[in-house]
């Protein structure tokens, strides 16, 4: 439901996916609280840095807390045009069930450093996380 709302540019559909406390933290560190300040900034984003934009998303983990909820976590970005390009950042959903489906309780956003990465893994490769495959 997320990326269809996103490519359809639907502020408003995108923040049903939300629950309407849900808090979102963007990869600048910009924090907003409740589906609504999530609905008003995607609005003015769609508007602008982020028309005509698709996400890509690639799985990492997903852990089952419960029942009711569940941590996502993923390699995702916003892409332009017909294939995505690198998966630049890693974003963690904590997903509530809601009724036959699932909403996303919060969301948050870090800005992959791939040299700082790979620096590390050479250096200490017993720091490459499993989840990640030796092509990253």
């Amino acid at each position: 439901g997320l990326s269809t709302a996103w490519a359809a540019q639907d502020a408003g559909a995108y923040g049903e996916e939300f629950t309407e406390d849900a808090t979102y933290t963007t990869f600048a560190g910009t924090y907003y609280s409740g589906r609504e300040d999530i609905v008003r900034s995607h609005a003015a984003l769609f508007d602008d840095v982020l028309a005509d934009t698709r996400l890509a998303d690639r799985f990492l983990e997903l852990r089952m807390l419960t029942p009711e909820v569940a941590v996502l976590t993923t390699r995702g970005d916003n892409f332009e045009g017909d294939e995505p390009g690198e998966l630049t950042k890693v974003q963690t959903y904590t997903l509530v069930q809601a009724g036959e489906g699932w909403k996303v309780a919060s969301f948050h956003n870090t800005q992959r450093k791939p040299v700082m990465e790979q620096v590390q893994f050479l250096w200490m490769p017993e720091t490459r996380p499993a989840a990640e495959s030796a092509e990253d």
